[in-house]
């Protein structure tokens, strides 16, 4: 009988410390899970800036831009034909 009731002290404590890391596990894999959705969020932000900065280069680089600060800013103009002398590679 009493080999009956340790044993069933026994199974009993380690069902409660099976429940209890089961619980633990549980609210781990909440906590990463939360961490995770935090991360894709960041993800899809850093992502969206990603393709505006993008489109700010393009726009700050284009041509049309580009060629309009150089007249206006630097006073340049676009040559006359007999001002561009071409230049070929040799082999």
């Amino acid at each position: 009988m009493l080999i009956v009731a340790r044993l069933t002290g026994f199974l009993l404590a380690l069902a409660i410390l099976c429940s209890l890391g089961v619980v633990a596990s549980q609210h781990q894999a909440r906590k990463l899970y939360a961490a995770m959705e935090l991360e894709q969020q960041n993800t899809q932000q850093l992502d969206e800036e990603w393709g505006r900065l993008q489109i700010e280069q393009r726009t700050w680089a284009g041509h049309a831009r580009v060629e309009k600060l150089a007249r206006e800013r630097l006073l340049m103009k676009q040559p006359v034909p007999g001002q561009i002398l071409l230049l070929e590679e040799r082999p």
